[in-house]
């Protein structure tokens, strides 16, 4: 019996020498875990102690900055911060009291919208919305790349939602709780299957209402520094059909609005926020995208994140965001395997 025969040469590891040093030089994965690098210094923070006295004059500028961000800004954001909290509990809590009706949703999303919008203030949020009239219908999904909670706080200033996410604690567990009380909000673990399997048994007689808010999701499941989109996942991109997505772009020039969830808790990190210039950021509402026919999940959600990625400028990455918590799945060395077999056959 006659087999094909391809004589191997040394040539054939060179692609995978070159990868494996690629990614020890310059890592497209790990990079978008930690906050994104600068081409130019933003008056926030030392990025090279050895550096503090390098020029005089940026010495001074940086010290008054620090004084303005400090006592001034500051103390004033946490005085806006208090209230719009407050506020917020008092709003959905008296909400939460009137039976469920189109009045008790038309009360809920003009609070809404005062309640986030007042919280944008707290961290001096400049917003700009483009092509609002793509923003999604009542019933409808909406899918957004993930930088960090303040993205939920960015999208409800200009369109009240319901919101789909991880179950928190703290501070966090206390506004979701607070939000959960006037509206039909999602909180899962990602880490139990059942509440999964909730989640979309929920998604779908939701989605099945036209009279129900419009639902926000987050598909990568976890926070990126807005350099790039990383993997989304598939549940969102079943259930639906038609999705509405939305490009988030920040401009951290006025300051780093990624939250480093294994590095910062979330009072530290509001801290950061909060002492930093401003929160700058343009939103991008895409048209809708509908599901193609036999297209499959994933290669729906592919496509949707592709368009998300080059609308916001950012870089198009096929990993796993989990993967700052996870090691690598065998699958994906399963796949490296593959491919590389495929070029020696």
């Amino acid at each position: 019996m006659d087999y094909e025969k391809k004589d191997f040469h040394l040539d054939d590891i060179c692609l995978l020498i070159k990868n494996g040093i690629q990614a020890i030089v310059d890592d497209e994965v790990t990079k978008r875990f930690d906050t994104e690098e600068l081409p130019s210094w933003n008056l926030l923070t030392r990025t090279n102690k050895k550096y503090t006295h390098l020029s005089l004059r940026l010495t001074i500028l940086w010290g008054i900055g620090c004084i303005i961000r400090y006592f001034i800004l500051w103390p004033t954001r946490i005085i806006v911060t208090i209230i719009s909290v407050l506020f917020l509990i008092i709003c959905t809590g008296l909400i939460g009291c009137l039976p469920d009706s189109d009045f008790k949703r038309t009360i809920y999303c003009n609070a809404s919208l005062v309640c986030f919008r007042i919280i944008s203030r707290a961290f001096s949020g400049i917003i700009t919305f483009h092509d609002r009239h793509n923003m999604a219908k009542p019933g409808g999904i909406t899918v957004a790349n993930h930088t960090s909670p303040i993205d939920v706080a960015v999208l409800a200033c200009d369109n009240c939602y319901a919101l789909v996410g991880q179950k928190q604690g703290g501070f966090l567990g206390m506004l979701q709780g607070a939000l959960q009380r006037a509206s039909n909000h999602i909180w899962f673990d990602r880490f139990e299957i059942k509440d999964k399997q909730l989640v979309v048994k929920r998604l779908n007689m939701y989605i099945n209402d036209p009279k129900n808010l419009p639902i926000l999701i987050f598909p990568e499941g976890t926070c990126i520094n807005n350099s790039a989109v990383m993997m989304f996942k598939k549940g969102s991109f079943e259930i639906a059909n038609i999705v509405y997505p939305v490009a988030i772009k920040y401009d951290s020039r006025f300051g780093d609005p990624f939250w480093n969830s294994s590095k910062h808790g979330y009072m530290y990190y509001l801290m950061l926020m909060m002492t930093s210039w401003a929160i700058v950021c343009d939103v991008w509402y895409l048209p809708p995208m509908t599901k193609k026919p036999e297209e499959s999940a994933i290669d729906f959600a592919n496509r949707v994140k592709s368009e998300i990625a080059k609308r916001g400028g950012l870089v198009d990455l096929q990993w796993d965001g989990q993967l700052k918590r996870f090691n690598v799945k065998d699958e994906w060395r399963e796949k490296q395997r593959e491919e590389f077999s495929k070029k020696i056959k």
